[in-house]
């Protein structure tokens, strides 16, 4: 019987959203709630395992760690995209990799979550309320007649752009490869320049993928370019972000406040600055945290575990596809 072990289902809820049963005669399946930050750590638990099933991108698959585990066959990972797994190093073990679907509706509404958050204050407001505290203490910002930038218009930003729209924002987008025909399409107009959205929009959001163009797109520079009064949101990647400005940023009252769902270490250290700062509405990575995502993901991965099994997997990843 082959062994599977599922990581980081941090709520314990892994084996519900699908049936596992059907793997019950061939696979051992155990799950592990609790986060292994060591690779040390990683090879003591997964020792002998040869199914893996991982949620994107909470334990990096790093190919000093698959070549310490030389049992492993199989590794799936929600989402058809994973950066954190080594598919070339993957490939040269003969490890298989697949993938799942996964939802852009979840990332949209988690944004707007934040986008909400900020304008109305609500978290300190909420605080004080069953505090006991003052009874209105911050005056909101309104979303109607205001700028909402976007950096990236793919399929999560175009998205966002329509709630934008529909609040009655004014929508301005960019990106390297973003022409004023797709930004008109998606209800946008195409900013002529990233400094040139960064200095007029009163929310910046980030939708775009981590890659070498995108790693510390927002630098320090950036933050000059923003208004005092402007809020960033990144439901995306912290990398794309430079992480130590944005913190000077947010410390010096360059910009008003930020809204984050990712962060470069997670879960994120607990005397972290952006657990701290009074500017920052965080969440734990609950961009795709959704019943619906998650059932998706695990019924797939069971899926994709028969599949293997029948000797025809499905949904293969990157160099090994």
């Amino acid at each position: 019987m082959l062994r599977c072990v599922v990581l980081d289902d941090y709520q314990d809820v892994a084996l519900a959203m699908a049936d596992w049963s059907r793997l019950a005669e061939r696979v051992e399946v155990t799950v592990l709630r609790e986060h292994l930050d060591s690779e040390d750590a990683l090879v003591e638990a997964l020792s002998g395992v040869e199914v893996l099933v991982v949620m994107r991108e909470r334990t990096p698959l790093t190919g000093s760690l698959l070549a310490r585990l030389p049992g492993l066959r199989l590794v799936v990972t929600s989402g058809m995209r994973n950066a954190s797994i080594d598919l070339a190093a993957a490939e040269r073990q003969g490890v298989v990799v697949c993938g799942s679907a996964s939802r852009s509706e979840p990332a949209v509404e988690l944004t707007w979550a934040l986008i909400l958050g900020l304008a109305r204050k609500l978290v300190p407001e909420s605080t004080a309320l069953r505090a006991g505290g003052p009874w209105q203490s911050s005056v909101g910002v309104d979303l109607a007649g205001s700028t909402l930038g976007l950096l990236g218009l793919g399929k999560i930003g175009t998205r966002v752009a329509a709630v934008g729209a529909a609040f009655g924002m004014d929508v301005l987008a960019w990106s390297q490869n973003l022409t004023e025909d797709r930004a008109a399409a998606a209800g946008a107009r195409l900013a002529a320049s990233k400094e040139e959205l960064l200095a007029a929009s009163d929310f910046v959001s980030i939708h775009l993928v981590l890659g070498e163009r995108t790693r510390g797109l927002v630098d320090a520079e950036s933050f000059v370019h923003m208004r005092q009064s402007a809020y960033l949101v990144n439901t995306s990647r912290a990398a794309i972000v430079d992480q130590a400005a944005l913190v000077d940023a947010l410390r010096a009252g360059r910009i008003a406040g930020a809204g984050l769902d990712v962060f470069e270490v997670e879960p994120l250290p607990a005397d972290h600055p952006l657990r701290s700062l009074p500017t920052v509405l965080a969440t734990p990575h609950l961009g795709y945290v959704t019943k619906n995502n998650y059932s998706a993901y695990f019924r797939e991965a069971v899926e994709d575990i028969e599949a293997f099994l029948a000797g025809a997997p499905i949904r293969v990843l990157g160099a090994a596809k």
